[in-house]
């Protein structure tokens, strides 16, 4: 017998797209739009004022560490890290907890208004902190919580909650209702439901919630300087603009306290990079 042999057809090219190009230069100036200014600040720390002011822009030569010595060997630093930390914890611990309650309401149950409640939540994307600058002052004045880390904490949880709220909402109600119907026929109560079912289930979503709360809350600068006095309560951006004025003629040392100022919340923010990607994924799908 004559064995045939059967042509394989020959795989085609994929055009290569016209926006393709178009989508990595578009990329790339994101990126150097980015990064160009973050590593300026962390390259200029390593130099010295002369080599500033006679090449603005370049490799330091010689590298010099005692600008980021002098930041990290200072108090000041580390006590406006303190604050930081302390204020961001808060917010993001409230609104991690109240949004998570406030989205298994507003995505498990059906009551009269469910819809209203939570366009009234949507519609309070539109407002920023600063149009309610003044009111906020006199109440924060009125309650004793000026000069207080929880005259700030509490009101960046508040302004955190919408979009907290818009994020989980859809999350939680897509997680499948036969899940709960098996828990409740297991004998689960509706908040064992939420506890031991919903929130693990939910932990994406909770990881982006609390990673943009904390980097908000971590770079607020307003909030602070409207309720912050005594520098020894400022916080990392109070801290860099109250730094920058007292050596307004330093600019190497400048430079090292900003780029110190942002590396906690970049770490954080590169670390949970891949759940945030997933928590608003999961929001959109649902």
């Amino acid at each position: 017998m004559t064995a045939v042999t059967v042509a394989q057809p020959i795989p085609r090219r994929r055009p290569l797209s016209l926006g393709t190009p178009f989508s990595y230069l578009a990329a790339l100036l994101i990126i150097g739009i980015t990064l160009v200014p973050l590593l300026y600040a962390v390259l200029g720390g390593f130099r010295t004022n002369a080599q500033l002011n006679s090449h603005p822009v370049g490799i330091p030569s010689p590298w010099v560490i005692s600008n980021y010595a002098d930041v990290f060997g200072g108090s000041v630093f580390w006590q406006a890290l303190a604050n930081s930390l302390i204020i961001a914890l808060i917010a993001t611990v409230l609104t991690v907890a109240f949004g998570a309650m406030a989205g298994f309401a507003l995505s498990r149950y059906t009551f009269k208004g469910r819809e209203a409640f939570y366009t009234l939540f949507t519609v309070g994307l539109l407002f920023p902190i600063s149009a309610a600058a003044l009111p906020l002052y006199l109440l924060l004045r009125q309650v004793g919580l000026l000069e207080n880390l929880l005259g700030v904490a509490l009101p960046q949880a508040a302004f955190a909650l919408p979009v907290t709220i818009v994020i989980l909402r859809p999350f939680m109600r897509a997680i499948p209702g036969e899940i709960e119907d098996a828990a409740v026929v297991d004998g689960t109560s509706r908040l064992g439901f939420f506890w031991r079912i919903l929130l693990p289930l939910s932990r994406p979503a909770l990881t982006t919630v609390a990673v943009l709360a904390f980097v908000t809350s971590w770079n607020d600068y307003l909030l602070p300087m409207l309720v912050l006095s005594d520098p020894n309560d400022f916080t990392l951006p109070l801290g860099v603009a109250s730094f920058q004025s007292q050596f307004t003629q330093d600019t190497a040392r400048v430079l090292a306290y900003t780029a110190a100022s942002m590396l906690p919340a970049l770490g954080l923010f590169v670390f949970a990079e891949r759940h945030i990607i997933g928590g608003l994924t999961g929001s959109i799908k649902g």
